[in-house]
């Protein structure tokens, strides 16, 4: 595997992986999402990158969309709390549509008045539609929960009294300050020559005038365990117990992706799921979740159960994060885990629109793509006294914080 790299005078860098493959995938990653928004901008990011499709200088909203699909390739576009990500895939014979597609969007957008106002109704529509599904919902409120008071903890799209406030003036603003050009990564795999790939961009993104970013993150506030119940109009009763944990960049954060996959990963053979799905019965959905950010960490354990299930999962759930405090794995236990979770990655790259996607989160976050060799190593060399270790650090019962939806009839 041979990653090359690249940066363009403006500061946008470039990232590519070839394979032999008919078809490609290219996109750009902005390092700015929710996080970064006031208290009155929020939803923005999320809302720009609706509003981007809209109209470009030269283009009308179905000649965006149409521009790839026309031959058959695919135009999309997402926002997380620290990225937003403008992306397609095509064959391979079709790079410099994209790349030039991707540029117009980015850089000549118009945010035309109506267009935006009917977005607004679309988002809104976004919005009741999560907030129907309980089992999506409970994760936003979990974070907002752990990070109280802190923007990383508030939904990605917004709410209804911030979005009716938004205009094509504030979107600029918020486009002139977020969206730097150090602070964007074209990524690239598909079968072409990474000269020609410099040179598509070179075309297409090099005229962009230099914006260096000129501000920083906030930084992250004191955790505080926090315990919430919600009655809501829901017959299964969710819930999710979890903690702060590691960042991206801490050695430890391998570790803890290790452990929480063998907990309660994908895999139907995790501890959790044998231990009470299996063996009880008391829930059809029981698994465990990390996710990393720039100078954090989440890490979760979420259920849906009966609600007179409910102590007696969390009794479970706290009697298996008290094994793993209290025994090291034994060997056998260890090199499962870890072919496991190997097996896992090795498969997750094989979808390239993925690889696209994680080698630019992996340039951004530490200057580099490690190839599966190297992680495979690194996981190897995980012991089980460094398991031990995190879960004791992690899985602290007196850390732990709560959050439980009821339904309204109890």
């Amino acid at each position: 595997m041979e990653i090359q790299t690249h940066e363009l005078s403006n500061g946008i860098r470039i990232i590519h992986q070839h394979i032999k493959s008919t078809v490609a995938h290219c996109g750009i990653m902005i390092n700015t999402g929710s996080r970064d928004e006031t208290a009155l901008e929020q939803g923005m990011s999320h809302f720009i990158e609706h509003a981007l499709f809209k109209e470009t200088k030269k283009r009308k909203a179905f000649h965006i969309l149409s521009r790839m699909e026309d031959v058959g390739g695919e135009l999309n576009a997402y926002t997380t709390k620290e990225e937003t990500w403008y992306y397609a895939s095509f064959m391979k014979e079709y790079y410099e549509r994209s790349i030039e597609l991707l540029s117009d969007i980015l850089f000549n957008s118009t945010l035309p008045k109506k267009e935006l106002e009917k977005e607004k109704d679309v988002i809104m529509d976004e919005i009741y539609s999560y907030l129907d599904s309980p089992s999506e919902a409970i994760f936003d409120d979990y974070e907002e929960l752990i990070y109280h008071g802190h923007p990383i903890g508030r939904n990605i799209l917004g709410n209804k009294k911030t979005i009716k406030t938004f205009n094509k003036q504030m979107a600029k603003a918020y486009m002139d300050k977020h969206y730097n050009t150090d602070q964007m990564i074209l990524s690239s795999v598909g079968n072409i020559s990474f000269d020609k790939l410099v040179r598509y961009a070179e075309k297409h993104l090099a005229n962009i005038p230099l914006n260096k970013r000129k501000h920083t993150r906030l930084g992250i506030n004191e955790y505080e365990t926090r315990k919430l119940e919600v009655k809501k109009d829901i017959l299964q009763t969710h819930c999710i117990i979890g903690n702060r944990a590691y960042s991206a960049k801490d050695p430890k954060a391998r570790t803890l992706i290790l452990l929480s996959n063998l907990l309660g990963g994908p895999g139907m053979n995790s501890r959790l799921n044998l231990g009470i799905r299996e063996k009880y019965g008391f829930t059809y959905t029981i698994e465990s979740n990390y996710t990393t950010y720039f100078d954090t960490g989440v890490w979760s354990i979420y259920f849906g159960t009966e609600p007179q299930s409910v102590k007696k999962t969390i009794k479970l759930i706290l009697k298996e994060l008290k094994k793993l405090r209290a025994k090291k794995l034994g060997p056998v236990q260890l090199k499962k885990a870890k072919q496991q979770l190997i097996g896992q990655l090795a498969i997750a790259q094989e979808n390239n629109c993925n690889l696209m996607q994680s080698n630019a989160k992996s340039y951004q976050a530490f200057g580099k793509v490690a190839s599966v060799e190297e992680t495979k190593e690194k996981i190897m060399a995980i012991t089980a006294e460094d398991l031990q270790e995190v879960a004791k650090e992690i899985f602290r019962e007196e850390q732990l914080s709560t959050i439980i939806y009821e339904p309204k009839d109890l």
